[in-house]
Protein backbone atom coordinates (compact mmCIF):
# COMPACT_ATOMS: atom_id res chain seq x y z
CA UNK A 1 0.00 0.00 0.00
CA UNK A 2 1.19 3.42 -1.02
CA UNK A 3 -0.01 6.38 1.45
CA UNK A 4 1.09 10.04 1.26
CA UNK A 5 0.44 12.34 3.66
CA UNK A 6 0.49 15.87 3.82
CA UNK A 7 0.04 17.98 6.74
CA UNK A 8 -4.03 19.61 6.54
CA UNK A 9 -5.10 16.92 3.76
CA UNK A 10 -6.20 13.55 3.27
CA UNK A 11 -3.40 10.72 3.21
CA UNK A 12 -3.72 9.30 -0.33
CA UNK A 13 -4.23 5.75 0.12
CA UNK A 14 -3.40 3.56 -2.99
CA UNK A 15 -5.93 1.35 -4.09
CA UNK A 16 -4.52 -2.46 -4.64
CA UNK A 17 -5.32 -4.71 -7.63
CA UNK A 18 -6.22 -2.67 -10.85
CA UNK A 19 -9.90 -2.32 -13.32
CA UNK A 20 -12.73 -3.62 -11.97
CA UNK A 21 -10.81 -5.65 -9.15
CA UNK A 22 -9.09 -2.82 -7.40
CA UNK A 23 -9.78 -3.01 -3.87
CA UNK A 24 -9.73 0.03 -1.29
CA UNK A 25 -6.44 -0.12 1.02
CA UNK A 26 -8.78 -0.25 3.99
CA UNK A 27 -10.14 -3.14 3.42
CA UNK A 28 -7.26 -5.19 1.54
CA UNK A 29 -4.62 -4.64 4.08
CA UNK A 30 -3.83 -2.73 7.72
CA UNK A 31 -3.22 1.04 7.17
CA UNK A 32 0.14 1.75 8.71
CA UNK A 33 0.27 4.51 11.62
CA UNK A 34 0.55 8.12 9.39
CA UNK A 35 -2.29 6.70 7.31
CA UNK A 36 -4.68 5.98 10.24
CA UNK A 37 -3.93 9.24 11.87
CA UNK A 38 -4.60 11.04 8.86
CA UNK A 39 -7.65 9.16 8.58
CA UNK A 40 -8.60 9.62 12.09
CA UNK A 41 -8.63 13.63 11.61
CA UNK A 42 -10.73 12.89 8.83
CA UNK A 43 -13.69 11.10 10.61
CA UNK A 44 -13.04 12.94 13.68
CA UNK A 45 -14.02 15.49 11.91
CA UNK A 46 -17.05 13.80 10.13
CA UNK A 47 -17.87 12.77 13.46
CA UNK A 48 -19.64 16.11 14.61
CA UNK A 49 -23.18 16.72 13.72
CA UNK A 50 -22.46 20.30 13.00
CA UNK A 51 -19.91 19.46 10.90
CA UNK A 52 -21.43 16.99 8.61
CA UNK A 53 -23.99 19.22 8.08
CA UNK A 54 -22.00 21.78 7.14
CA UNK A 55 -20.47 19.75 4.86
CA UNK A 56 -24.29 18.91 3.54
CA UNK A 57 -25.17 22.57 3.43
CA UNK A 58 -21.82 23.36 1.17
CA UNK A 59 -22.12 20.49 -1.37
CA UNK A 60 -25.86 21.09 -1.58
CA UNK A 61 -26.01 24.77 -2.36
CA UNK A 62 -26.35 25.39 -6.04
CA UNK A 63 -22.73 26.22 -8.23
CA UNK A 64 -20.84 24.18 -5.33
CA UNK A 65 -19.99 26.72 -3.00
CA UNK A 66 -21.42 29.06 -0.43
CA UNK A 67 -20.76 32.07 1.39
CA UNK A 68 -20.40 31.98 5.27
CA UNK A 69 -22.96 34.36 5.63
CA UNK A 70 -25.30 31.68 4.26
CA UNK A 71 -24.24 28.88 6.58
CA UNK A 72 -24.25 31.13 9.65
CA UNK A 73 -28.22 31.58 8.76
CA UNK A 74 -28.60 27.96 8.70
CA UNK A 75 -27.54 27.51 12.44
CA UNK A 76 -28.62 28.66 16.06
CA UNK A 77 -24.82 29.19 16.59
CA UNK A 78 -22.49 31.92 16.96
CA UNK A 79 -20.63 33.37 13.72
CA UNK A 80 -17.31 32.52 15.88
CA UNK A 81 -18.37 29.06 16.59
CA UNK A 82 -19.16 28.19 12.98
CA UNK A 83 -16.05 29.59 11.94
CA UNK A 84 -14.57 27.18 14.41
CA UNK A 85 -16.40 24.23 12.35
CA UNK A 86 -15.53 25.33 9.11
CA UNK A 87 -11.36 25.87 10.32
CA UNK A 88 -11.99 21.96 11.50
CA UNK A 89 -12.96 20.61 8.50
CA UNK A 90 -10.61 23.01 6.58
CA UNK A 91 -7.69 21.25 8.52
CA UNK A 92 -8.87 17.79 7.62
CA UNK A 93 -9.10 18.91 4.02
CA UNK A 94 -12.47 18.04 3.23
CA UNK A 95 -13.56 21.82 2.73
CA UNK A 96 -11.33 24.76 0.94
CA UNK A 97 -11.88 28.33 1.07
CA UNK A 98 -11.42 31.69 -1.07
CA UNK A 99 -11.75 35.28 0.56
CA UNK A 100 -13.42 37.58 -1.83
CA UNK A 101 -13.67 41.00 -0.04
CA UNK A 102 -15.12 40.81 3.53
CA UNK A 103 -16.87 37.32 3.11
CA UNK A 104 -15.22 34.00 2.59
CA UNK A 105 -16.64 31.20 0.14
CA UNK A 106 -16.55 27.43 0.76
CA UNK A 107 -16.45 24.54 -1.14
CA UNK A 108 -16.23 20.90 -0.96
CA UNK A 109 -12.75 19.13 -1.85
CA UNK A 110 -14.12 16.28 -4.47
CA UNK A 111 -10.84 14.31 -4.48
CA UNK A 112 -11.28 14.18 -0.45
CA UNK A 113 -14.36 12.64 -0.23
CA UNK A 114 -13.99 10.56 -3.14
CA UNK A 115 -10.94 8.94 -1.62
CA UNK A 116 -13.28 8.81 1.59
CA UNK A 117 -15.77 7.20 -0.38
CA UNK A 118 -13.44 4.74 -1.83
CA UNK A 119 -11.73 3.82 1.42
CA UNK A 120 -14.84 2.36 2.64
CA UNK A 121 -16.63 0.94 -0.26
CA UNK A 122 -16.38 -3.20 -0.33
CA UNK A 123 -16.39 -4.46 -3.36
CA UNK A 124 -18.77 -7.10 -4.81
CA UNK A 125 -17.72 -10.80 -4.93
Amino acid sequence: MSVQHVPGDLPIVGLTGSGACAQPALVSEPLDGAAAAGLAQVFKALGDPVRLRLVSLIGAHAGGEVCVCDLTSAFDLSQPTISHHLKVLRAAGLIDSERRGTWVYYRLVPAALERMAGLLSVPVA
